[in-house]
C-alpha cells in the first residue's frame, strides 16, 4: 500500500513542529493530526505486511493520501506566513484532523493482524534494506540464443547488392525483438559498413515530428531551424539525406501499416544505399512498406535457452569461480522456468525476482507457489501474470516508486537524476523514510531503490554512469510493463485522468507536460503549450492522461494567449509540489503569478523559449524549491537575466542556471548550504566566496570566461576586477578545497593549469574538461584520483604534444574520451595502467600518430570508438594494420566518418 503521502505529511510536520516559534498557537492541535497520521502510518504497514486486500481499507488509502496532503499544505502555509489568521489555521487542522478521526474508527473495526496471509520476510525494513545489494551479474540487455539471428540479420543488412531496403523483426511482445535490434544496431560490422545510425521510437501513438527529429537528431543534421519547420519539410530534409548517405535506421515498435504510411514521406528515396529496421508485432507492414524486404520471425526460446538465461538472472553467483548451484534452488528454477512458455521477458522479470530473494530458500518456495497459482502455460496469459506477480512482489517502499512511472509516456527515456529529484520532492522517498536509512541523504536512498527495480528487471537501463557501481543514467520502461504500471496506478487512484466530468482540479499537485503539442502554425491561435507534434498525429485516447489534461486546458483556456495560460496554471494549481514542464515555445515571458506556487518543490523549464529575457522577481517566493532548472532560452537575446532572489530558497538541493547569464544578473547563492547539483556556475554572474559554503555539492558545472584579480581569500567575495586569459590554479584550488564531496566535476574555461591533486575531493569519479587550454599533461594528477571512473577531455581542453598514463595508474577508470584535442601527438600507457578501461573513444585529434602500446594490456576492453580520424590513422588500427595488435581483443572496433 502506498503510505508515502502520510509518512511525508509526518516529516513536514516534525521538521516544522521543531520551529516552535513558527508553530505557537497550534502546537496542540498540531501534535493531536501528528498522532492520528502516525498511527495510520502503522496501520497501512501491518495491512501491507499481511497483505490485506480489503474493499474499505483499499478505498480509505487514498483518501488518508489526500487527507496526509492537506495536513501537509495547512501547516506548510502557517510556516511561510503567508498572511493566514491563527484561527483560520486552527479550524483548517481540526477539520482534517476530525475527518482522520473518522477514519480511525471505522479501520479500528478491522484488525488486520488477523486478515491477510503472515509473510514471513526479514524482521525489520532494516534488515531488509541490509539484506538487498548489487547483483552486477544482470546486464542491461540479456542475450540468450540470438547468434543465429544476428548474424543472419546483419548479411541481409550489409549486403549492397540486394534491392531489399526494409527489413522487419517481427514476433508478439515480449520476445525480445527490441534486445534483437540493439545487438544489431551495436555490432561492429554494422557500425563500420554504414555511415550513418539512428534509432527511433515509434510505439502505439506514432508522433511523426518527434520520430524524424530523433533521426535528424541522431544523424547530427537537427537545427534549431528544423524544429520550427513543417513537418513536410522535415520529411525532406531527411529523404534528402539517406539518398545521399549510406544509413541505417531502426524505427523500433511500430504497430500497423497506418504509422508507416504517415512515416513514409522520409523514406520514399529510391536510390540509396540506406536501409530500415522495424521492430513490430505485426508481419504485414515489412511487404507493405517494400516488396523486396526481409521478414525476420523472432521465435521462442526452447528449454535450454530458457534455462541459460533464467541461470544468468536467478543466480547472482554464477560466474564465480568453483560456484554450485544449490540442488533444491535448481529444481525449483527448472520447474518455475517451465511455466514462462519460452517467453525471454517472463523469464528475465521471473529471474529479476528471485535475485532479490537469493539465497533464501524459504523465499524461492513462496516464489514458486505464487508461481504456480499466478501461472497457467497459456502463452498470451504468461507476460501478463508474470508482470503482475512481479508488482505484487514488490516491497512497500518500492510500490509508489514504481507506480510513480505512470506518469513518463510509451517508450519515453527517463533520466535517472530527474526521476530521483521527483521523487524526492514528491516526498515519495525522504532520509528518515525506513529505520536503516538514517545515515543517507534522500537522494542515495532513491538512488538505491531505482537500482533495486533495475535488479528486479522492472526497468530496462539505457545508459550507465558507472559499472561498478551500477549507477543508472537513464532508462525506459517495457511497453507491457508500463501498461501494468499504468492499470495498477489508476487501481489504486495514484493518479487521475483529466476529463470534462472533473475539470476543475484546484488541489493538483503534480503536472508533468512533455515534447510538444502543435504545430508552430497553430500555436498562436489555439494554445500556448505548443507541443505541436502530439495533435498532428494522435486520435482521441482516453486512456492517456497528457492527452485528457491537454483536452481539459483547452476547454478551460481556449482561445488564451501565451501569458494567459500560465497565468491560468499559476492561480487555479496553488498547491503544485511538480511543475515539470518540457521544450516548447513558453510564450512572451514567465508571468509574476508563478510566486503564488508557495508549495512547489520542483520547477523545470528547460528548453523552454520565452520573448523575454527576464524572469520575474516573485520566483523568490518559492521557498520549498528543491529543484530548480532555469536552463530556458529566449527568442530575442543570448542572455537570461536571473533576478537575485535564489538566496531565499534554502531548501534548494538541485540549481540548473542558464547557460548564458545577462550582465545584470549578480546572484548570492551563499545561502544555499543544502545544494547537491549547481550547473553554470559562472564568476561573471555568481560570487566565488559562495562555493565555500556549498559543503554538500555533489556535482559542480564550471563555466567561463572567469573574471579573476590577485590572489587573496579575503577579497573572494567581491566580484573580481581584472580578467585575465585564464583562472590561476591557487584560485581554483581554492574553489574546490571545501567542495570535499563532489563527485562528478565539469569545467569548461580556461584555466591553464591544474591544482594539484590533493585540492581535488577523492570523491571525484566523472571529469570533464572543456577549452580549458591545459599546457601540462594532466593525466599525473588525475592518476592519483582513486575513484575516477569517467574522464573526458574535449575541445583544447590541453594544448600540449604528449599524454603519459603510467604504472598502476587509473586503477578504477572505465571510459576515456579525447576530442578535438588539436595539437596531441602522442598518448602513451603503461603496462598495468586503466586495468579496468572499457570504453576509448579518439574524435578529430588529427595529429596523433598511433594508439598507445599499452591498450594490449587491457583484458577489459569492450569498445574502441575512432571518429573523424585520419584515413591513415584508420588504416593502422583496422584489421591487418600495424596497430590492430594493439586492441585486436576488444569486442567493438567502431570507425566512423574516417575517409579523409
Amino acid at each position: 500500500m502506498d503510505f508515502s503521502a502520510v509518512s511525508s505529511a509526518l516529516k513536514a510536520i516534525g521538521e516544522l513542529t521543531q520551529e516552535v516559534t513558527s508553530l505557537w498557537g497550534v502546537d496542540e492541535q498540531v501534535e493531536r493530526l501528528a498522532s492520528e497520521l502516525r498511527w495510520m502510518q502503522s496501520f497501512l504497514k501491518v495491512a501491507d505486511a499481511r497483505k490485506v486486500d480489503h474493499e474499505v481499507i483499499r478505498t480509505s488509502v487514498v483518501e488518508i493520501r489526500e487527507l496526509a496532503y492537506d495536513a501537509e499544505d495547512v501547516i506548510e502555509m502557517f510556516a511561510l506566513k503567508e498572511g493566514c489568521l491563527l484561527h483560520q489555521i486552527k479550524s483548517e487542522i481540526e477539520k482534517i484532523t476530525a475527518r482522520i478521526e473518522v477514519l480511525t474508527r471505522q479501520l479500528k473495526t478491522y484488525d488486520v493482524s488477523k486478515l491477510g496471509v503472515d509473510g514471513e520476510g526479514p524482521s525489520s525494513s532494516t534488515e531488509r534494506r541490509e539484506a538487498r545489494r548489487p547483483y552486477p551479474h544482470v546486464m542491461d540487455d540479456n542475450i540468450v540464443g540470438l547468434d543465429k539471428d544476428i548474424e543472419k540479420l546483419v548479411s541481409v543488412l550489409v549486403d549492397e547488392e540486394s534491392e531489399c531496403k526494409v527489413l522487419s523483426i517481427c514476433g508478439m511482445g515480449g520476445l525480445g525483438k527490441t534486445t534483437l535490434a540493439k545487438k544489431i544496431y551495436r555490432q561492429s560490422q554494422v557500425v563500420g559498413h554504414f555511415e550513418h545510425l539512428a534509432w527511433a521510437f515509434v510505439s502505439q501513438n506514432c508522433q511523426i515530428r518527434k520520430i524524424w527529429e530523433d533521426i535528424l537528431s541522431d544523424l547530427n543534421i537537427l537545427t534549431e531551424v528544423d524544429k520550427k519547420m513543417k513537418v513536410e519539410k522535415l520529411a525532406e530534409k531527411l529523404s534528402s539525406f539517406l539518398e545521399e548517405n549510406k544509413c541505417l535506421v531502426i524505427l523500433d515498435d511500430i504497430w500497423n501499416t497506418k504509422a508507416w504510411d504517415s512515416l513514409k514521406p522520409a523514406f520514399s528515396a529510391r536510390k540509396t544505399k540506406s536501409k530500415i529496421l522495424l521492430t513490430s508485432r505485426n508481419k504485414e507492414i515489412v511487404a507493405h512498406a517494400d516488396k523486396n524486404g526481409f521478414l525476420y520471425e523472432l521465435q521462442e526460446l526452447d528449454y535450454n535457452q530458457s534455462w541459460e538465461l533464467f541461470q544468468k538472472i536467478a543466480f547472482p553467483q554464477t560466474n564465480s569461480p568453483g560456484y554450485k548451484i544449490d540442488a533444491k534452488m535448481k529444481e525449483l528454477g527448472e520447474d518455475m522456468v517451465k511455466h514462462c512458455a519460452g517467453l525471454p521477458l517472463a523469464i528475465i522479470i521471473l529471474g529479476g525476482i528471485l535475485a532479490t530473494k537469493y539465497p533464501s530458500l524459504t523465499e524461492w518456495l513462496r516464489v514458486s507457489a505464487n508461481v504456480k497459482s499466478y501461472l497457467n502455460n497459456d502463452k498470451g496469459e504468461v507476460l501478463r501474470d508474470v508482470l503482475a506477480l512481479s508488482y505484487d512482489d514488490l516491497p512497500p517502499y518500492l510500490r509508489p516508486c514504481f507506480l510513480y512511472l505512470s506518469h513518463f509516456p510509451e517508450d519515453y527515456e527517463i533520466s535517472a537524476d530527474r526521476l530521483i529529484q521527483l521523487w524526492v520532492a514528491e516526498g515519495i522517498v525522504s532520509s528518515k523514510q525506513e529505520e536503516g536509512d538514517e545515515g543517507q541523504i534522500a537522494e542515495d536512498v532513491a538512488e538505491g531503490y531505482l537500482l533495486e527495480l533495475a535488479e528486479r528487471c522492472m526497468i530496462q537501463v539505457r545508459e550507465r554512469d558507472n559499472i561498478a557501481t551500477l549507477k543508472i543514467r537513464s532508462f525506459q520502461m517495457h511497453d507491457l510493463m508500463r501498461d501494468v504500471c499504468l492499470s495498477k496506478a489508476k487501481q489504486q487512484k495514484f493518479l487521475y485522468i483529466a476529463d470534462q466530468s472533473n475539470e476543475c482540479h484546484p488541489r493538483l499537485r503534480s503536472l508533468l507536460l512533455f515534447d510538444e503539442l502543435l504545430p508552430n502554425e497553430e500555436q498562436e491561435n489555439i494554445l500556448p503549450l505548443t507541443m505541436r507534434s502530439y495533435f498532428e498525429n494522435h486520435e482521441y485516447d482516453s486512456d492517456n492522461p497528457l492527452f485528457c489534461f491537454v483536452a481539459l486546458l483547452m476547454l478551460s483556456v481556449l482561445g488564451t494567449k501565451f501569458r494567459g495560460i500560465w497565468k491560468y496554471m499559476f492561480n487555479n494549481f496553488n498547491f503544485l509540489r511538480v511543475l515539470d514542464y518540457e521544450r516548447g515555445d513558453a510564450g512572451c515571458k514567465l508571468p509574476n503569478d508563478i510566486g503564488k506556487l508557495i508549495h512547489i518543490r520542483f520547477l523545470r523549464l528547460r528548453g523552454l523559449y520565452f520573448l523575454s529575457s527576464k524572469l520575474p522577481s516573485s520566483l523568490g517566493n518559492l521557498r520549498c524549491l528543491q529543484t530548480l532548472d532555469l536552463r530556458i532560452k529566449s527568442e530575442c537575446s543570448n542572455s537570461i537575466h536571473v533576478p537575485n532572489v535564489l538566496w531565499r530558497m534554502q531548501q534548494l538541493r538541485h540549481l540548473y542556471l542558464p547557460k548564458r547569464c545577462s550582465p545584470k544578473t549578480k546572484l548570492k547563492l551563499g545561502t544555499l548550504r543544502s545544494l547537491q547539483t549547481l550547473v553554470n556556475f559562472n564568476t561573471k554572474s555568481c560570487y566565488i566566496k559562495d562555493l565555500i559554503n556549498m559543503t554538500n555539492i555533489r556535482e559542480l558545472e564550471i563555466r567561463g570566461p572567469f573574471n579573476i584579480e590577485d590572489f587573496n581569500t579575503e577579497e573572494l567575495g567581491k566580484n573580481p576586477l581584472i580578467v585575465q586569459k585564464g583562472i590561476d590554479p591557487r584560485h581554483l584550488a581554492h574553489l574546490l578545497s571545501s567542495c570535499d564531496s563532489i563527485s562528478k566535476l565539469s569545467l569548461d574555461a580556461a584555466i591553464r593549469r591544474l591544482p594539484e591533486y590533493h585540492y581535488l575531493s577523492s570523491n571525484l569519479a566523472y571529469i570533464k574538461l572543456r577549452r580549458c587550454m591545459l599546457e601540462e599533461d594532466p593525466m599525473p594528477t588525475f592518476a592519483k584520483l582513486p575513484y575516477l571512473s569517467m574522464l573526458e577531455l574535449h575541445e583544447e581542453a590541453f594544448i600540449g604534444k604528449e599524454m603519459f598514463c603510467c604504472g598502476q595508474a587509473f586503477a578504477k577508470l572505465e571510459s576515456l574520451c579525447l576530442k578535438e584535442l588539436n595539437f596531441l601527438e602522442e598518448l602513451r600507457v603503461s603496462e598495468g595502467a586503466m586495468p579496468c578501461l572499457r570504453r576509448l573513444e579518439i574524435e578529430n585529434c588529427r595529429q596523433l600518430k598511433k594508439l598507445p602500446d599499452g591498450l594490449r594490456f587491457i583484458a577489459t576492453l569492450q569498445e574502441l570508438k575512432i571518429e573523424s580520424m585520419p584515413k591513415t590513422f584508420k588504416d593502422k588500427v583496422e584489421e591487418g594494420g600495424e596497430d590492430f595488435c594493439k586492441v585486436q581483443h576488444a569486442p567493438s572496433i567502431i570507425f566512423q566518418n574516417c575517409e579523409w
